[in-house]
């Protein structure tokens, strides 16, 4: 059962950190589609800078640099020029989807999946000296995942600048009026997103695993894009609906193990998690019209 649990919150943890940027960016008025090729560069990034400097922290650092830069991409267009953010974002997901096969072939000199024993990965909980149930496999970057769920809630309920945040997204000309810089704002909540982002593409390529493979983001971010879309400004909804993939995705795994299909298990986690995001979305609808 440990081992089960460890896994959900494995594969529930780069998935928190890309839905919770989009839920920043969300709640500030931007719909940040973006969220798969943020995750993509974050995990290149992380693996590039890794092998570069020998350190996994300092690809955790890289990563979490070069994804808020990259987040540029949606911030200026969208935000300053008022562009079609989600035009935008689908820019800038095929971008990050070309441009890390490219640099893969440039950089590494091989295409497909890149591994090596100069990569550094993660420290484990267990190898910091926390040998706890469940946490103990894990990096850090996962425990740290749920602890920014909570300051999210914390900050966005609690919190003036949180507030404020939500009000912009609510009523952005009556933000204005007040005399608050609705476009720093939301400059600040995409390249907030990108950072995170940048978090859990490290978690994915270094905490999960320790290697880069093309297109290794796999969907999470458009998971994590539906997990928005259902938790509006709620946080704690939005790592229920993660959970819910992390849950399905290990399922996924054990089912392999059982024999079924490898691409019958690799689908499962995405099938399991839309039937039950469909099922939650008409619940609410069901209620909101009662």
């Amino acid at each position: 059962m440990n081992a089960f649990l460890a896994a959900v919150l494995t594969a529930t943890a780069p998935v928190v950190l890309a839905a919770l940027g989009g839920l920043l960016c969300s709640v500030s008025g931007v719909f940040n589609m973006a969220l798969e090729g943020q995750l993509l560069w974050g995990a290149f990034t992380a693996v590039l800078f890794s092998h570069m400097t020998g350190s996994a922290w300092l690809g955790v650092a890289g990563a979490v640099l070069a994804t808020t830069l990259y987040a540029l991409l949606l911030s200026v267009p969208a935000v300053t020029f008022r562009a079609d953010p989600v035009v935008v974002a689908v820019g800038t997901n095929l971008l990050a989807l070309g441009l890390t096969a490219f640099l893969m072939r440039q950089v590494f000199g091989s295409g497909g999946t890149f591994s090596s024993p100069d990569l550094s990965g993660l420290p484990t909980l267990a190898e910091l000296g926390l040998d706890l149930p469940v946490l103990g496999p894990q990096s850090p970057l996962v425990p740290a995942a749920f602890l920014l769920v909570a300051w999210a809630a914390w900050w966005l309920g609690r919190t003036r600048s949180g507030l404020r945040l939500r009000g912009i997204g609510q009523h952005a000309e009556a933000a204005e009026s007040i005399g608050l810089r609705v476009p720093a704002y939301r400059h600040a909540a995409v390249l907030g997103a990108g950072a995170l982002c940048g978090l859990g593409g490290a978690q994915l390529a270094l905490g999960n695993v320790t290697l880069f493979s093309e297109g290794m983001s796999a969907g999470r971010g458009w998971v994590a894009v539906v997990a928005v879309m259902l938790a509006g400004a709620r946080p704690w909804l939005g790592l229920a609906a993660c959970l819910l993939f992390g849950a399905a995705e290990a399922l996924g795994f054990r089912l392999q193990g059982l024999g079924l299909p490898q691409q019958a298990a690799d689908a499962a986690p995405y099938l399991i998690t839309l039937l039950a995001l469909v099922v939650a979305a008409a619940t609410r609808r069901k209620v909101r019209t009662v």
